[in-house]
C-alpha cells in the first residue's frame, strides 16, 4: 500500500507491504470552518468564562499578544486581524500593542520568518519581540511555585496592561495538549524555570504523556505557573490534516482551553486493532520536523501502539539539523541514555536541554528506532541513538528481517498530531 507521510514541506510517499500492514492511523475528520474569520470574531465577542475582548480592552494602557513560534502552524494571519481590529477600536493604537513570540527555549524568529508568522503587513506595522529565555534582565521574579520551581516570566508580558495569547491545541508528548497555559509556561519562562519544570520528577510520571490532562504533573505545574500572571484572554484553535481551522476557543485561561481540549480529543485519538511489531511514523512534517529535537515527539507519540522491543521507523526531515547548540552538544556527548537519566535525576543536577534527551531515552528503552532524516548526515544521526536508514522502505525491510515476515505493521502519517491507542478486545 502506498502511504503519504508528513515530511518536510513536500511530504513523502512510502510503499508499505500489504501483507503486514494492519492499519493506517489518522485524525477523525472534523469539518473545517466555512468562515474562520467570522468564527474568530464571534469567539472574541462571546468568549468562554470572561467578558468580550472589546470590554476587556476598554481603558487599557497597552496590550501584549503572545504568539507561538515558527515551529507551530498557528494560523496567525487569520486570527490576528480580528484581534487587532478589536483592540484598535477599543482605543489601543498599533504603537501600544506588542506582539511577543513565545519561543520558550527555542531560537528567535527573525526576518522572513516574521512575515511568514504574522504576514508582511502586520510585521511592518506592529512591534514584534522574541522572548529570550537567557536574558536575566528580561524577566520578572515571581518567587517559587508550590513544587519548588523558581518562577521567572517575561517582563514585557508581565508588565502589559492587557494580555492575550494565540495558540494551537494539539497533542503534546509531555503536557497532554498544547495551547492555553503553555504560551506562558514554558513559552515566556526563563531558562532556569523551564529546566526545573522539564525534569525527571515531572517527566517520568506515566501521566506526563500525549492526551493526558487529569493528574499530569507537567500540565498541572504549567497551569499553576501561568495562573501567577494569567492572560486576560486566550484564543486557541484546532486544525485538520490540511491545517484548516476546525474550532475556535476564546476565553478564560483554563475553561476555554479545556473546551478546546474536549473538542480536539474527539478527533485526534485513533484506535489500532492490536499493538504492532513495527510502527512507521513521522514528526508531522514542516514546521514541526525541522530538527531532531522536535522529531523526538514522533518517536514518543508512537509508543502506545508499538510492542516492547519493537521497531519505530521515523521519517523527519530535520532540515535545520539536530537542534539548538545546547541540545546538540548534550546529545552528541552522551554515550549512555539511561546513565544520563540517572545523572539528571540527582538532586541539584541540571543539564541544558536535558528534557528532550530524557524523552529520547523513553523511546529508546521501549523500541529500536530507525530514522530517515535528510537534513542530518548519517554519521551524525548514528550518534543520536537511532539507526540511520536511507528510506522508509529500507527501514521496514530491516525491521522485517528482525521481527520476521509475519510482523505486524502500523502507519501514523501525521505522527504526534495523532494519539494512537490499542482498541480494547471485545
Amino acid at each position: 500500500m502506498r502511504v503519504r507521510l508528513d515530511y518536510g514541506k513536500t511530504g513523502l510517499e512510502a510503499e508499505l507491504p500489504d501483507a503486514n500492514l494492519i492499519g493506517v492511523l489518522g485524525l477523525t475528520p472534523a469539518p473545517p470552518l466555512a468562515d474562520p474569520i467570522a468564527a474568530t470574531e464571534t469567539a472574541l465577542a462571546r468568549p468562554i468564562g470572561t467578558a468580550s475582548l472589546a470590554r476587556l480592552a476598554a481603558g487599557r494602557r497597552d496590550a501584549c499578544i503572545v504568539l507561538c513560534d515558527i515551529t507551530r502552524p498557528v494560523p496567525n494571519t487569520t486570527l490576528l486581524p480580528p484581534v487587532l481590529r478589536t483592540l484598535e477600536a477599543a482605543g489601543l493604537p498599533p504603537e501600544r500593542i506588542t506582539l511577543l513570540i513565545a519561543t520558550g527555549t527555542h531560537r528567535p524568529n527573525l526576518g522572513a520568518e516574521l512575515d511568514a508568522l504574522v504576514g508582511p503587513e502586520i510585521a511592518t506595522r506592529y512591534r514584534i519581540l522574541n522572548h529570550d529565555c537567557r536574558d536575566a534582565g528580561a524577566h520578572r521574579d515571581l518567587g517559587t511555585s508550590p513544587n519548588g520551581v523558581p518562577v521567572r516570566l517575561d517582563r514585557t508580558y508581565c508588565d502589559a496592561d492587557l494580555k492575550i495569547t494565540l495558540g494551537l491545541i494539539e497533542p503534546h508528548f509531555m503536557a497532554g495538549y498544547s495551547g492555553g497555559r503553555k504560551l506562558v509556561m514554558p513559552g515566556l519562562a526563563a531558562f532556569e524555570t523551564v529546566q526545573q519544570w522539564h525534569c525527571p520528577r515531572f517527566l517520568e510520571s506515566p501521566l506526563a504523556t500525549n492526551g493526558s490532562v487529569q493528574g499530569n504533573p507537567v500540565h498541572e505545574e504549567s497551569l499553576a505557573i501561568a495562573r501567577l500572571v494569567p492572560p486576560d484572554l486566550i484564543l486557541d484553535v484546532t486544525l485538520d490534516e490540511a491545517n484548516r481551522i476546525t474550532g475556535v476557543f476564546a476565553g478564560e485561561l483554563e475553561r476555554a482551553w479545556l473546551e478546546g481540549v474536549a473538542f480536539a480529543a474527539r478527533h485526534v485519538r485513533a484506535a489500532a486493532p492490536q499493538s504492532a511489531d513495527i510502527v512507521v511514523t513521522t514528526c508531522a512534517g514542516h514546521p514541526l520536523d525541522a530538527t531532531f529535537y522536535q522529531a523526538v515527539k514522533g518517536m514518543v507519540g508512537a509508543l502506545p501502539v508499538v510492542k516492547p522491543g519493537g521497531t519505530i521507523v521515523l521519517a523527519a526531515e530535520c532540515a535545520e539539523g539536530v537542534g539548538s547548540p545546547d541540545f546538540t552538544r548534550v546529545l552528541l556527548e552522551t554515550d549512555d541514555l539511561e546513565a544520563f537519566v540517572r545523572h539528571i535525576s540527582q538532586p541539584g543536577v541540571f543539564v541544558p536541554e536535558e528534557w528532550e534527551v530524557e524523552e529520547l531515552a523513553k523511546a529508546a528503552r521501549h523500541a529500536e528506532i530507525l530514522c530517515v532524516a535528510d537534513g542530518i548526515p548519517a554519521e551524525t544521526l548514528a550518534q543520536c541513538f537511532v539507526t540511520p536508514v536511507p528510506s522508509v522502505e529500507a527501514g521496514v525491510r530491516l525491521a522485517l528481517q528482525r521481527h520476521g515476515p509475519d510482523a505486524r505493521l502500523l502507519a501514523i502519517p501525521r505522527g504526534p498530531y495523532v494519539i494512537p491507542y490499542v482498541a480494547a478486545s471485545p
